[in-house]
Parts: C-alpha cells; structure tokens; sequence
C-alpha cells in the first residue's frame, strides 16, 4: 500500500499498532458495563476500552482534527479543522465491531474511516479506511484511492499477504442480518433467491462477514426492517468506511438505492441500510428493492 500523505499513513500505522494492544486485552474485559453507547446499544468493557485506547494514540496525531467512535455522543476536537486545513483529517472508528461475540468468543474486529472533512461527512470524502479483523489470525484491510491491501499483524508489525485486492469474479458466500420475519417483503423475496445460489456465512460480526466476501466474493446485507427501516449499522462508522473498501476492491456499496457513499448524513450516529458486495449481486438487489 502507498500513501502519499503522511498523516494518513500514520493514523494507519497507529491502528494497526494499537490492534495488537487490542486483541491481548479482550482477556478479562467480556463483561458488560452499566452504561449505552449514543444509539442504545449495551457496551462492554471492552468496546469501553478499546475506544478509549484508540482515541489516545489517534488524537495525539498531528493533522488530527477530529475523533469520532461509535462509543462516544460528540467527536473529540483534536485541534485543527479538517473542513478548512488541506492537511487535517477526522477519523470515524467502531472500536470493537461484533463485540456481543465476546462472551461467546466468536470474531470480531475493528474499523476506521479517514475524512478528509469534519464528521458527520459523505463517504466520498474518505481518503483511507480499512478494518482489523480479530479472528484465528489477526488481519488488517486497508484501501486507498490506489488499492486495496491485506496484512496480517504480529507484534504490532504488518506483514503483507495480498495486494490489490479485488472481490472474485464468480461469487460463493452471502450473509444478511435481522430477523426473517422482520425483513421487507422485497428484501425476502431477494434473499430467497440468492439463498438458491450461494453459501450461507454469517457470524454476529459484520467484519466477518465482509471480509468473507472480500475474499470468496458475494455479498452481505443487513437490511432495513420493518420495525427499524432506518435500518442498524451506522453510516459514519461502519457503512462509510467498509463501503469505500468494497468499492475500491471492485465491488459496490448500496443503502437499497445508492452508493453509501454518495448518502448526505444528516448526524452523527445516523443509522443506514446496508449491502456491500459483488457488483451484479448488488444491482440485483436495487432493482429488486427498488
């Protein structure tokens, strides 16, 4: 992977650094706390702790303007304004994706997204993103305006294990989320049919998920439902950050109607339909939502 701007590289560099702090301390920290994050979802220890290591290291990065997690209800001001400095950038983070996942000790992981203006912001403005997966083996996507590159992470170092990424061309796996019988009618009808083509591979963690299709090809899903329309994943944190991934590896991103990325957000924790994966798969489903 090449990036050109330093403060990019370092804020990659930092995470995939601090992911390894990450993985080690999950021990002891399954628990949950008595508090919710600004959406209303039981935090644990660890989604506590890991944001707060996170917005240590990445907040004392120059050129830093802003930190922003799903954990938190405001972005911290790191100095510096990412909407007027050429040089200063925001950085959205879900610390710990799939977190419910720990008590049954099932993957997990983490994903950030690099604004090049202050947060809440459209994806389009993304200048790097990426996600660690915690899995049997610690691995860490990163995808820039050039490529798409995957490591994997011992000691803090990363080595790389594929470069240019890009989504296969014949599609093996799928994975959608919410309950049937909360899912729309159209989405169901869509789900039924992809359920005849492909391999069901679904975890309780997005990044998992993702990152089954980055590698097999196909498409993940968690859909607007009929008692959350709205739907579930945040855009700034989860949406943005692994639709730029899909995107740059030749796939695409989609809220039902549109590139998530091209999504005006109107706050901060907006929540957003969800689909990523392989092109075809997802111009099928619009043309079937739609």
């Amino acid at each position: 992977m090449t990036v050109s701007d330093p403060v990019v590289e370092n804020a990659v560099a930092t995470v995939s650094r601090t992911a390894t702090e990450i993985r080690q301390g999950l021990v002891g920290r399954r628990g949950t706390v008595d508090e919710e994050n600004p959406t209303g979802d039981t935090q644990v220890e660890a989604d506590v702790w890991a944001d707060d290591l996170l917005a240590d290291r990445l907040s004392s990065i120059d050129g830093v303007g802003q930190y922003a997690s799903e954990e938190r209800p405001e972005p911290m001001d790191c100095g510096g304004d990412p909407a007027t400095e050429s040089d200063t950038y925001a950085i959205a983070v879900d610390p710990l994706d799939g977190s419910s996942n720990l008590r049954s000790n099932n993957s997990m992981g983490t994903i950030f997204g690099i604004y090049d203006a202050r947060v809440p912001a459209r994806g389009e403005t993304i200048v790097a993103a990426g996600y660690v997966l915690y899995g049997p083996i610690t691995t860490m996507v990163v995808a820039t305006d050039e490529t798409v590159t995957e490591y994997e992470l011992t000691g803090g170092e990363r080595t790389v294990v594929r470069r240019d990424v890009t989504l296969p061309d014949d599609p093996v796996v799928y994975g959608f989320g919410g309950r049937v019988p909360d899912w729309p009618d159209e989405f169901r009808e869509y789900a039924r049919t992809i359920e005849d083509e492909l391999k069901l591979r679904y975890s309780g963690a997005m990044i998992g998920d993702v990152n089954q299709v980055l590698t097999y090809g196909g498409i993940f899903g968690y859909p607007g439902l009929e008692s959350r329309p709205e739907g579930k994943l945040r855009l700034q944190f989860e949406g943005n950050p692994i639709g730029y991934v899909v995107e740059q590896a030749g796939g695409r991103s989609s809220n039902g109607e549109t590139s998530l990325l091209s999504v005006d957000p109107d706050e901060l924790h907006e929540r957003t339909p969800l689909h990523v994966g392989s092109a075809a798969l997802i111009d099928r489903l619009e043309s079937t939502l739609g």
